[in-house]
């Protein structure tokens, strides 16, 4: 009966296709990339793929040269550039490439991840779990357990370790990484041409982004010399030829209920649209005062605005009935499946009411979970971990916040000093609007609203909180979380003040979701994918936690709903074509998103207008797969993936093979920049090995 059961399962789930999954390097497909595409991939490719392979906060890149230059995409390595900028020297705007090695800027702060290894630790993860532990209590256990972990493996290694949960709890693992705090700015285009288009073209195709941007990783003074990277490829790719992308998907939600997909739809991703506009629009106000604040907000709008579309796409993707039916007919066959098996069904069946029960609560606690926190202002989020350091750290480590465990406590300190440079008039605004979003949303009379802004409008409470704070400096920060509680005590600072009326708020809060809603879906979750193995073992992927990831699939095109099949590949022709049929830099339209930087004008004629530019591929990927290079079967770099169309934005939910496409922008068009555009022949020489 329980075969029977299990091939019933198999049959209602949506056919795999070879070219969709996120896969962990420990469970690449390659059986079924050999019966699909005729190719073996050997471990040592596999390997050398992984640690050519870096995590960029937010994002992904790697290394393409002996002398360690790693490409990623320019909007990956924004806020970077930003940050050695200045409104005499905007490189973001007007791009950069350093002449020789000396000029490489160093970026403060920035750090780069390469995986090293990764072990299963779920037997003793789960051995921390006794019978008949509460689900809250179980969460706690485990979470310790997995700090306990990271601590024995950071001594005994000397790598950063990660914890890192898999097909909703049903898996845990330690991931080790060597990180790279040394990292140079290389070489940029102008945002106007990585970036063409703006964000009327953001998740479209065809397109013409220049999206990429090469940093360097040095060591020691020295240009660090990588295991492993990736050579650029001079043939580059062609239609039909099968890629592969190596990258760090952020998060997908596609073995989540069909409860917490109906959750998404109707509650989750309409509040979330809602509070974008709102902030967008506040950051619109500041950029419209001055150039300098239209140069400084520039980031923070870009991220909203993608942000944005990306959900709008997912929300379009739920809402189209046969993807939430595949949900619940997949579902429904598992739990046949469950009630067929004794043992399954006594530790499963009752998963998916308690999920349900878990959303309900879920949707009670949103506005709280959203407000009752430091949300989108990195000072606030310094004050409050500072004014939790000295408290938890007097406290028993299996009795503290997570972060501030034994074994986490670390990476935690790490964070806090981190020496990246934020914009105050940014934080200010973002701080300003969200105590009004809170007010607006939990009512004038609620004890958290009513705490922060002491009868004071937020703008006011914004201002003098930005203008008296001094925790943008790492050096303060330090001073404070070495200093303990008497130091904290000692200090006016009135980020702080903030941070002491919102810490009670936020504790509580976040107890109730992790009791009520998170320990739930971790429990539950967990055991339901334990079901989903014992019927037909790890055959799926799990959903993308913004660790290392094996995608492939063939250059190809699709139906983009215009009457018509989309182009594989673009050109630098048809950049110029679509600049000149907007009006060129005399128009104004759309804020001069296909407008381009005066020097491509000037140089037009040196380009070879045919080469290719972007193109589009079957390759299954989400936000964090910006940046991932794309490679060919030797393993050579032909592009770097910047993009997904709107149209398969559904993927993060229910993978759609009509319509999950990603674009990359090709090598071909990276090396004809460079040399005809930037000026980078030196640069050039390198990653093409001469």
């Amino acid at each position: 009966m329980r075969r029977l059961s299990a091939l019933v399962f198999l049959l209602a789930l949506p056919s795999l296709r070879a070219d969709e999954g996120m896969w962990t390097f420990d469970n690449v497909p390659a059986k079924a990339i050999k019966a699909r595409y005729g190719v073996e991939l050997s471990p040592a490719w596999l390997k050398n793929l992984q640690l050519a392979t870096v995590r960029f906060p937010g994002g992904t890149g790697a290394f393409v040269s002996r002398d360690g230059l790693v490409v990623t995409n320019h909007h990956v390595g924004r806020g970077a550039i930003a940050q050695v900028s200045s409104a005499k020297a905007d490189l973001v705007k007007d791009g950069f490439a350093a002449t020789t090695r000396e000029q490489e800027i160093k970026v403060p702060g920035l750090e780069l991840m390469m995986l090293v290894s990764t072990e299963d630790v779920t037997v003793r993860v789960n051995a921390a779990v006794k019978p008949g532990t509460a689900d809250k209590d179980a969460l706690t256990a485990r979470r310790n357990a997995l700090a306990e972990l990271r601590k024995a493996e950071e001594a005994r290694t000397g790598l950063t370790c990660e914890p890192v949960t898999l097909y909703q709890g049903g898996e845990y693992w330690l991931y080790r990484y060597k990180k790279f705090t040394d990292v140079r700015l290389a070489a940029a285009p102008e945002l106007q041409v990585a970036a063409f288009g703006g964000d009327p073209d953001n998740y479209t195709y065809p397109r013409h982004n220049l999206d990429f941007a090469l940093f360097r990783v040095y060591e020691s003074g020295a240009p660090y010399r990588p295991e492993a990277f990736l050579p650029f490829s001079a043939k580059g790719i062609a239609m039909g030829e099968l890629t592969f992308i190596s990258g760090h998907p952020g998060t997908t939600f596609r073995q989540q209920t069909h409860a917490q997909m109906r959750y998404a739809q109707e509650t989750g991703i309409p509040f979330q649209l809602k509070s974008m506009d709102r902030f967008k629009a506040a950051l619109q106000a500041l950029a419209a005062t001055s150039t300098e604040a239209r140069r400084i907000s520039a980031e923070a709008i870009y991220t909203i605005e993608n942000g944005h579309k990306r959900l709008s796409g997912q929300l379009l993707g739920l809402a189209k009935p046969e993807n939430l039916k595949k949900v619940a007919e997949a579902e429904a066959s598992l739990q046949a499946a469950v009630a067929a098996d004794p043992a399954l069904k006594a530790r499963v069946a009752g998963s998916w009411d308690r999920v349900a029960q878990a959303v309900t609560r879920q949707r009670e606690l949103l506005k709280e979970n959203t407000y009752l926190s430091a949300g989108r202002v990195t000072l606030l989020g310094h004050a409050l971990t500072l004014v939790r350091l000295a408290d938890e750290e007097t406290k028993p480590t299996d009795q503290r916040l997570t972060e501030f465990s034994d074994g986490n406590l670390k990476a935690t300190k790490a964070r806090l000093l981190l020496p990246r440079p934020v914009q105050k008039p940014v934080e200010e605004t973002l701080l300003a609007a969200g105590l009004s979003e809170a007010r607006r949303e939990l009512g004038a009379e609620h004890p958290y609203v009513q705490a922060m802004l002491g009868g004071k409008t937020p703008k006011a409470v914004a201002q003098a909180a930005l203008a008296g704070t001094k925790l943008e400096d790492p050096a303060v920060r330090k001073q404070l979380a070495e200093g303990g509680k008497a130091a904290l005590a000692a200090s006016t600072d009135p980020m702080l003040a903030l941070a002491r009326a919102l810490d009670p708020f936020n504790r509580d809060i976040r107890k109730r979701m992790e009791d009520e809603v998170t320990s739930v879906f971790t429990e539950h979750g967990g055991r339901i994918a334990e079901a989903r193995f014992k019927v037909f073992g790890k055959a799926l992927y799990p959903d993308a936690t913004f660790t290392l990831r094996l995608g492939f699939g063939p250059v190809t095109t699709y139906a983009n709903g215009t009457g018509t099949k989309a182009q594989p590949f673009t050109t630098f022709m048809g950049m110029f074509d679509r600049h000149l049929g907007w009006g060129g830099n005399a128009a104004a339209a759309e804020e001069g998103a296909w407008t381009l930087p005066q020097r491509w004008l000037d140089r037009q004629a040196k380009l070879d207008l045919a080469t290719p530019f972007n193109f589009i591929y079957a390759c299954d990927t989400v936000g964090g797969n910006s940046g991932s290079p794309v490679v060919n079967l030797k393993g050579e770099f032909v592009g770097i993936n910047f993009d997904s169309v709107f149209e398969g934005q559904g993927g993060y939910y229910v993978y759609d093979a009509d319509t999950k496409r990603a674009v990359a922008t090709d090598v071909r068009a990276i090396v004809e920049s460079l040399r005809k555009i930037l000026d980078a022949d030196r640069l050039v020489a390198e990653l093409m090995g001469k």
